[in-house]
């Protein structure tokens, strides 16, 4: 349903406190000022922010108070049909004033009166900041960011300003500009054109960057990361290529949980994965968006969910996910934890936008068992330690790398050192190592300490509870734990 036929649906059900999160809110009056042309029953919408006050005048600046009284006082005007016509006031990032009760007694009691004398506060907030007091009042709606015709429609204006003649708005342009506001957009298109006269999709890619890592929610992923950079993990990639390959109709893929050691390349797949399929990757780090104020958390969270999903298709990162939620059900957080869950959770069961959840998680115990279960993920993989074969194969890329796999690794010794237990990024570390320090793998391997070394007891747990309950990574079928068999022979590496 479209936000301006919500609106007047709750207008009609007489709900008088409606709270609308928005980071544009001179948008969203305008689009009720546009409705209004259409809609007889309501008076002229009337806006009050602290600096400009209420109308032309300037009435109740910087009184938050005197708004609230202007309302109370006024009388509606009649429909032609003798009906009382609905008189709007929306408050402009009127959060700032909830913190002073006597502002909160106020906006409760016109509220409460506004409900039988058909007179409306729209609270126009970016953040859902709503005091208890208040929250059995108030509905909440959010004001969606523009869809792909608003934003052609944006493009086409500046391109005519341009040049006389019309130009076609590649589809390209409106995929790298979905997920920002009108007011971003505008800016983001007029400086691809004051760089190179043209929209550019890269420009936008670069300054929606930007614009995410500002709000402290949602960063965009923009490495070169390829499946080729990781070894092994064969089942796991073909699962997510073929789940994301372009089709025209069906159901679209959820997500995956990858659980396992740390250190198996749980992020480094899900950096890659983006680059594979041509999504961009969106990283959420859920412990930014606790807050202090009551309902803050959970504001935060949506707002980066809605991102997320206004900018599908895309790939959303959620790391060590059970960090995040391990609180829930506590009560040391006044509950701020199992909202959080709720809302995750929530989302996870209803979203309907083409966007592709990756959580990788360390310690399953640290969550609610309800989390994992089936059609919240299309798939739980475990990534255990990387077979023998998978080893060579991640020894060749990191020799590579760090410039080790040529003529001269001959001089210093071609052999890998001993490697039982050890994950990628130990690999890795004995490369980077040997790199650094100008010295042979083996005396690198002197300063890597296998975490199947150092949490032994951690890892063994792991692999138990990820035994017949989870799918492998590896090769297609349930993982089955392998901890007790021998370990293969190695051999040098071949090159």
């Amino acid at each position: 349903m479209m936000f301006l036929d919500q609106l007047n649906d709750y207008l009609n059900a007489g709900f008088s406190g409606i709270w609308i999160q928005t980071s544009e809110p001179n948008e969203v009056v305008q689009d009720i000022v546009q409705r209004q042309q259409t809609t007889p029953d309501w008076e002229p919408l009337r806006v009050w922010d602290v600096a400009k006050g209420l109308g032309h005048e300037g009435q109740c600046k910087g009184d938050p108070l005197a708004p609230l009284q202007v309302l109370l006082d006024a009388r509606n005007e009649k429909t032609d049909q003798g009906h009382e016509k609905a008189l709007l006031l929306a408050l402009l990032n009127y959060h700032r004033f909830l913190a002073n009760p006597v502002v909160v007694q106020q906006l409760q009691n016109v509220i409460l009166h506004g409900k039988s004398a058909r007179k409306f506060v729209l609270v126009l907030s970016p953040i859902l900041a709503i005091p208890v007091e208040l929250e059995k009042l108030f509905v909440v709606l959010d004001h969606p960011l523009p869809c792909t015709e608003s934003l052609q429609r944006i493009a086409a204006e500046l391109l005519a300003d341009e040049s006389s003649t019309a130009h076609p708005v590649d589809p390209g342009i409106l995929e790298a500009a979905t997920g920002l506001t009108r007011y971003e957009a505008e800016g983001a298109f007029a400086l691809s054109l004051a760089r190179h006269n043209s929209i550019e999709p890269g420009v936008l890619w670069e300054l929606k960057a930007q614009m995410l890592k500002k709000n402290g929610l949602l960063e965009l992923h923009r490495g070169q990361e390829r499946f080729a950079d990781l070894g092994g993990m064969e089942a796991l990639k073909t699962f997510c290529t073929k789940a994301l390959a372009p089709r025209a109709a069906g159901p679209a893929a959820r997500g995956i949980l990858l659980l396992g050691v740390p250190g198996t390349g749980k992020s480094a797949f899900a950096k890659a994965l983006g680059n594979e399929v041509q999504r961009p990757t969106l990283t959420l780090d859920i412990g930014s968006c606790f807050g202090s104020l009551v309902g803050e958390t959970e504001g935060k969270i949506r707002q980066a969910l809605k991102t997320a999903d206004a900018m599908a298709p895309a790939i959303l990162y959620i790391d060590e996910i059970e960090k995040a939620l391990s609180g829930v059900g506590g009560n040391g957080d006044s509950g701020v934890s199992t909202r959080l869950f709720g809302t995750v959770l929530t989302w996870l069961n209803d979203h309907a936008s083409d966007v592709f959840v990756i959580a990788t998680c360390n310690d399953i115990s640290k969550l609610p068992p309800e989390f994992s279960r089936a059609e919240r993920w299309d798939g739980v993989f475990f990534l255990d330690m990387p077979t023998d074969i998978e080893k060579n194969a991640i020894w060749g890329i990191y020799l590579r790398q760090f410039g080790q796999a040529d003529s001269g690794i001959r001089a210093i010794g071609n052999a890998i050192p001993p490697d039982k237990g050890w994950t990628g990024a130990e690999i890795k570390s004995c490369c980077r190592l040997a790199a650094l320090l100008d010295v042979p793998l083996a005396d690198a391997a002197q300063h890597v300490v296998p975490v199947a070394q150092t949490a032994s007891d951690k890892v063994a747990a792991l692999r138990d509870w990820a035994s017949g309950r989870c799918l492998s990574a590896t090769k297609p079928g349930v993982y089955q734990s392998q901890q007790n068999h021998a370990p293969k022979t190695r051999r040098a590496i071949q090159r």
